[in-house]
């Protein structure tokens, strides 16, 4: 690569922000969160730069994964890192957490998506397939991780023993295993529409490719890292407002999720919505695919409660959701009605948040 092209922003704010975090700046003040902020934005985009150098070598599905892959692993390390520190005050963070991804995506991220790409193409084509193999795997993960916990009689409440744990940590592990084998060997046609990208002749070099996956590392690292610098002020801002704590996890969830998220818009803005798609629903599967059992097994490694079963408001709104991604994805193209709809349940969502 040449000089010129590493001094490019993509390459010089996650260096920045690298720096500025373990220079011991933040949280000494307005300016300094304001600065971290910056950081945090200009890493975000340079991650949607990055990833989208990944995809173009690797192609599809698999530069979808690797962002949801890693965008994934960056989360549970912050939930556990966050858990390990709060204790037994920590027991709900993996579980609002997740229930939060779970619903800016499907409801955020596909919404904007369907929304964009029908006011500038009024309809949009993707592989039926592709939906139905996302949607069988999330809607099984998510009524045995968030709402069986409630109706078990081993403990009382929204818990797990640690034997159902277990079992449900490993079927979480063998259906995304399963799928990411569907998704990338058996049936891999599921999710690519061959005609979705026909000028796009540009393949990067490997050289070039390496250097983008290691910045997209270090891009969605120091992003999780800022967001969990900048989680007090949030707290203290969402106090100030008089709005419940739980917001707090709604706005850390928005942030790391900001560089996929804007990817998979960008790509709908280009047409490519079934990279959007891919994009979305992977983000979805392996957020609670694999962060419920990693966060099992920390959890019965120190001994700390998880509670993991939602409350009848949030599974109404969790039932809500999977029913209009499965009613708008029943098709295989796409309208703007579908991602208002989505959109508005989001507003719901994040309203009953802060008035419960």
């Amino acid at each position: 690569m040449k000089i010129k092209e590493l001094l490019h922003y993509t390459y010089i704010f996650p260096i920045l922000a690298v720096g500025y975090y373990f220079s011991g700046a933040m949280g000494t003040g307005v300016i300094s969160d304001v600065i971290a902020g910056i950081l945090l934005t200009g890493s975000v985009l340079s991650a949607v730069h990055h990833a989208e150098v990944v995809a173009h070598k690797v192609g599809e599905p698999f530069g979808t994964i690797i962002l949801a892959l890693c965008i994934t692993i960056l989360e549970v390390a912050l939930i556990i890192s966050l858990m390990v520190a709060g204790g037994d005050q920590a027991i709900t963070l993996a579980r609002d957490t997740v229930f939060a991804a779970v619903m800016l995506i499907l409801n955020g991220i596909l919404g904007i998506c369907i929304l964009v790409g029908g006011v500038k193409y009024y309809e949009q084509f993707f592989a039926r397939t592709s939906a139905t193999t996302y949607l069988v795997s999330i809607v099984s993960i998510l009524i045995l991780t968030l709402v069986l916990p409630n109706f078990t009689s081993s403990v009382n409440g929204p818990f797990y023993n640690q034997a159902q744990l277990i079992f449900v940590s490993i079927a979480c592990l063998v259906i995304y295993g399963i799928f990411l084998m569907v998704q990338t060997v058996r049936h891999r046609n599921y999710f690519i529409v061959s005609d979705e990208h026909p000028h796009e002749n540009y393949i990067p070099s490997l050289q070039k490719t390496l250097i983008s996956f290691i910045f997209l590392v270090i891009c969605l690292a120091i992003v999780v890292l800022l967001a969990k610098g900048l989680s007090s002020t949030i707290e203290n801002m969402v106090q100030s407002m008089g709005a419940p704590k739980s917001l707090v996890g709604v706005i850390i969830a928005g942030m790391v999720l900001l560089p996929e998220g804007l990817a998979a818009i960008r790509a709908a803005r280009s047409n490519h919505i079934q990279s959007s798609l891919n994009l979305a629903l992977g983000s979805a599967l392996a957020s609670i695919g694999l962060t419920i059992p990693a966060v099992s097994v920390v959890c019965i490694m120190y001994d700390i409660p998880l509670v993991l079963g939602l409350d009848k408001k949030d599974i109404i709104l969790l039932s809500l959701s999977v029913f209009i991604v499965m009613l708008s994805l029943s098709r295989g193209k796409t309208n703007i009605l579908y991602g208002t709809v989505l959109l508005v349940n989001l507003a719901a969502y994040i309203f009953t948040v802060i008035v419960p």
